[in-house]
């Protein structure tokens, strides 16, 4: 008898191909899941980010399993939703942030493990829609081998990013002692908590909170002082004092605001010809000391301050400080008086994370306030 192979052909799903393209999607969507999952253990000093990630996870995670295991065109709708959500945050968090999401309200540069899981979102994404279009073919277990394992080294290794940076950065900042009183104890080996202090919002919080853990995350690469010559960044020559301040002019005129990737200044602990990186003093240029959008930022948690005393080299130097009659040594000027500055510190600190160095030439506040960000509160007056 003789078959008719036209026939039969014409009988026959679609050949098989490499790969299955709703499984590969599914397992997209679950590496994607997992490092979400991953991310909310990090973010656990915001309960509020650290419950988006879990249900973000969590949907993926689900969504991608039904889909592998054959749940055909409903599923890859279900993969397809999800993805396009978790790919738009993560656009928006890298770009503007997300305004009503505590935690995510400024914008961060993309690292490794939240570009990998935007990415197997986004193929998940792809590779759903086209199963919704064209459906889903039959291929052989083994072709899912190279992609699976691919998929899964991939999100093994953000895991893994992710983990180092809870070890090294998330349990920074815990404050020993009473809750109420503020500044506490700044220890880096310990998780982060700046609750309980009076007139602090739960958003001014969760902002200084995850300031003080950028910082630790993203500061230590200038910590080679050999190199940041390179980057535009020079001494003001204030070693003399203990520790010394190298600025960035570029960065004090762009519109970085309280960006660890970008600091207006530096500071290093002397020990002789050895510089330790020890914290950041960001700048807000053209703002007042008294503006809503510093004072309102941290709240309480935080006092910006300015150094109105200094006196400046034509070589951006310090050379001194103003006499009682407000006045600089000759060959010098008073210069960037009004420039409003505060410190994130990236090591233990007896006066909390936003610590001012004391002595004179710490800088002055606003009015004829006590400084919330030194362990002796006292009056400043010039």
């Amino acid at each position: 008898m003789t078959i008719n192979t036209t026939e039969k052909i014409g009988r026959t799903e679609r050949a098989p191909t490499w790969v299955d393209r709703a499984q590969f999607a599914g397992l997209a969507s679950v590496g994607a899941g997992a490092c979400h999952l991953a991310a909310a253990g990090i973010h656990a000093e915001i309960p509020s980010l650290a419950r988006i990630f879990v249900i973000m996870g969590t949907a993926q995670l689900i969504a991608g399993l039904v889909l592998a295991l054959g749940g055909g065109r409903p599923a890859a709708s279900v993969v397809a939703v999800v993805s396009v959500v978790a790919v738009g945050g993560w656009a928006l968090t890298r770009t503007v942030g997300i305004a009503w999401v505590a935690g995510l309200e400024h914008s961060e540069p993309p690292q490794f493990a939240d570009t990998v899981c935007a990415a197997l979102a986004a193929l998940a994404l792809l590779l759903s829609v086209v199963v919704l279009l064209r459906g889903a073919r039959q291929s052989p277990r083994i072709g899912l081998v190279a992609p699976g394992a691919l998929i899964g080294v991939v999100s093994v290794a953000a895991m893994l990013t992710l983990a180092s940076h809870l070890h090294s950065h998330g349990e920074a900042g815990h404050i020993h002692g009473d809750a109420s009183t503020w500044p506490r104890p700044f220890d880096p080996d310990q998780p982060i908590d700046f609750a309980g202090v009076p007139g602090v919002t739960p958003d001014q919080q969760a902002r200084a909170e995850k300031l003080v853990a950028s910082t630790l995350r993203d500061l230590p690469q200038f910590a080679d002082v050999t190199k940041i010559g390179d980057l535009g960044f020079r001494s003001i020559g204030d070693a003399g004092s203990g520790f010394e301040h190298y600025i960035n002019s570029s960065y004090l005129r762009d519109d970085a605001f309280l960006d660890p990737n970008r600091p207006e200044s530096l500071v290093y602990r002397v020990d002789g010809d050895k510089r330790t990186l020890v914290a950041a003093m960001f700048a807000a240029n053209g703002v007042s000391l008294t503006d809503p959008k510093l004072v309102e930022w941290g709240g309480p948690l935080m006092q910006w301050h300015v150094h109105g005393d200094l006196c400046w080299s034509l070589a951006e130097v310090v050379v001194g400080v103003t006499n009682e009659a407000g006045k600089c040594p000759t060959g010098s000027i008073n210069a960037g008086r009004d420039i409003p500055m505060v410190h994130v510190w990236i090591e233990p600190n007896e006066c909390g994370p936003f610590a001012a160095l004391e002595g004179r030439s710490a800088g002055q506040v606003a009015g004829d306030e006590l400084r919330v960000d030194q362990c002796a509160a006292h009056h400043h007056s010039g």
